[in-house]
């Protein structure tokens, strides 16, 4: 995951900003005290830590990323960079308030190590929140018509819902609830079903270059097959039809939130 995102992070501020309306829902889901110590974890190059900060809240980011971090410093000194996993956070027990995880536990190595390592830092009634897909979901994704091997390798790698409250529970989480999210027409955060309404964000380098699935999964010979496919398609207003084929009422992804008690 290290060498993974040691690649992405070259461009990665590039097409990964923080998007407002999930950093809202991230807050009001966290419910964050101006007092309290929250954690991002695998936060990357620090987006969204930092608009958290600049909220006024006190966040500390850890990434195993080197290159992520040192991007994330560049952006605000001020806070606490910890290079680190889910697995083996060097944080005292019971130290920290709340805890956000966005876009991140399909990297996790030990999910129950994970969640054991999160809820043994975490206060007494901090809550912490998940932002994630489902491989559920992700079958619902247009993608699928285009690039067919790369999002089974994705939903591959993507725990199910079931599996994660299991895991949450197991670990001591309670209170466990979720909250559906779809792409929003103006997304900032350019992640893998960004161009849900505007596949042509996908041929964009860059935009692919950001996104582990394209960068790190994909194999190249699909990608450029994929993309001639979906460019045709484009031009012969074939791809609406396929767009249309795939709606469906599960949600594009998943905030999942857990408090301990």
């Amino acid at each position: 995951m290290k060498a993974k995102y040691d690649d992405i992070g070259i461009s990665y501020n590039d097409t990964r900003s923080a998007d407002p309306y999930i950093a809202e829902r991230l807050l009001k889901n966290l419910n964050p005290k101006a007092n309290g110590l929250y954690v991002d974890i695998g936060c990357g190059t620090g987006n969204y830590t930092n608009t958290f900060q600049e909220k006024g809240f006190n966040f500390i980011g850890i990434d195993p990323s080197e290159k992520m971090l040192e991007k994330a410093k560049q952006k605000n000194k001020h806070i606490d960079w910890i290079l680190g996993k889910a697995e083996n956070i060097t944080l005292k027990t019971k130290s920290i308030d709340g805890i956000i995880g966005s876009l991140t536990i399909h990297h996790w190595g030990d999910l129950e190590k994970s969640f054991d390592e999160l809820y043994r830092v975490l206060k007494p009634n901090g809550h912490l929140v998940i932002f994630t897909s489902t491989p559920k979901q992700m079958k619902g994704y247009w993608l699928n018509h285009y690039f067919p091997k790369m999002i089974e390798d994705s939903m591959l790698q993507m725990p199910s819902f079931d599996h994660v409250e299991k895991v949450m529970i197991n670990s001591g989480f309670s209170k466990i609830k979720t909250e559906l999210y779809n792409i929003k027409p103006n997304l900032k955060d350019l992640f893998l079903y960004c161009g849900k309404q505007n596949p042509k964000l996908y041929f964009n380098p860059a935009i692919r270059q950001g996104i582990s699935s394209f960068s790190s999964l994909a194999n190249k010979n699909e990608v450029e097959i994929g993309l001639k496919k979906l460019e045709k398609d484009i031009l012969n207003n074939g791809n609406q039809d396929i767009m249309d084929s795939y709606k469906n009422d599960l949600g594009d992804y998943l905030f999942i939130v857990g408090e301990k008690l």
